[in-house]
């Protein structure tokens, strides 16, 4: 099953207009991501504390379909794709759960964004890649195998 984070949106993240700011997706994605790893007991300071090296983002690929708007309920998924000895792919999507956001489609989360992000494991004082570490490793592989089917918007 996908992971799932709710997020409001507030004007911090908008435009002038009250339209969430295209970049601002990306971090709301971040947030799941960081989140995502939290509930699988994987903490990132602790992680680079016990081993020296940190997850850095080296791919992303975005398809933006409605814009989320100002005090919008929004559900950010993330699901690993693909894992590597040295990166993951995961599959992202931003969802609203507001009415304001398309008032004309029926009730339920409307996809708003959606996309894949690359994560390198990297050694943090060189930046250099590495291979993730096993106990991370290890558990992404036993969250791969346990997942059914993804979230459905």
């Amino acid at each position: 099953m996908s992971f799932a984070l709710n997020i409001r949106v507030y004007w911090e993240d908008t435009d002038a207009g009250g339209i969430v700011f295209y970049a601002n997706y990306l971090k709301f994605m971040e947030r799941a991501r960081t989140e995502w790893l939290r509930s699988l007991g994987i903490a990132q300071r602790q992680l680079r504390e016990d081993t020296g090296g940190i997850f850095v983002v080296s791919e992303t690929q975005l398809k933006y379909h409605r814009p989320a708007r100002l005090d919008d309920e929004l559900l950010v998924t993330a699901e690993l794709r693909q894992i590597g000895s040295a990166s993951l792919i995961i599959a992202q999507r931003v969802l609203s759960n507001s009415e304001q956001s398309a008032p004309e489609v029926a009730a339920g989360p409307v996809l708003l964004c959606e996309g894949t992000i690359r994560i390198g494991w990297v050694d943090a004082a060189s930046l250099r890649p590495a291979r993730i570490p096993r106990q991370v490793s290890g558990t992404l592989e036993r969250y791969a195998c346990s997942m059914s089917q993804p979230l459905k918007p």
